[in-house]
């Protein structure tokens, strides 16, 4: 049975973020608010974890997972981006925008596109996630809280009667937006809008 934190969205507290942060690093898989939407996420290097996770959210390996970053600085560590792309990326993040990129050796090769070699790559704008992320000391590994059948989760109550068997901590950060990422392809040579979401595309002239 998962535990349940109800985290100030706006200053999370310090006790409950270790918490959390010691239940990911014991292979845990959390809920969390995001800027767009609630997150399913991992530890970045816990293969039995990012297995589960797949199992829960109903995906194979095909399906791109993100990491989620602090910093631009930590995207850059688990991709390729040029100088173009960095600029686009500084004006738009922290923010609701997921980017594909061609992943680095620093990324596990479970975990980036088994044909492509890229990953998805995200910096929230979420006090929570930004905590936990902080008290981590490095990226997590998640992906959007759909159901295998398509319903997208944002009510913590709700999660927990869905999940409460299958996951380790569902952390009730408030109502997130009901709107997924917007994801920008960045692994040609020009952006390409993959899904249009709560960003603003035309941040990367889409």
């Amino acid at each position: 049975m998962s535990q349940f934190f109800q985290i100030h969205p706006d200053n999370p507290q310090a006790r409950l973020i270790k918490q959390a942060a010691q239940i990911v690093g014991s292979g845990g898989i959390v809920a969390l608010p995001t800027d767009s939407c609630y997150a399913l996420v991992c530890h970045l290097d816990d293969k039995a974890a990012v297995e589960k996770l797949r199992r829960v959210r109903g995906i194979d390996d095909k399906h791109h997972l993100t990491l989620l970053c602090r910093d631009l600085s930590e995207i850059a560590q688990y991709a390729r981006v040029d100088n173009k792309q960095f600029r686009m990326l500084k004006a738009a993040t922290p923010g609701p925008y997921t980017v594909i990129l061609e992943a680095t050796r620093e990324v596990p090769r479970r975990l980036s596109h088994p044909s492509r070699k890229t990953i998805g790559l995200r910096v929230p704008e979420n006090a929570i996630a930004q905590a936990l992320l902080a008290e981590l000391g490095q990226p997590l590994i998640g992906t959007t809280l759909i159901t295998p059948d398509d319903v997208l989760l944002n009510d913590p109550e709700e999660i927990r009667e869905l999940l409460a068997k299958q996951i380790d901590l569902i952390i009730d950060g408030g109502a997130c937006s009901m709107e997924p990422t917007t994801v920008i392809d960045f692994s040609a040579d020009e952006p390409v809008l993959v899904r249009q979401g709560r960003g603003d595309a035309a941040m990367f002239g889409l």
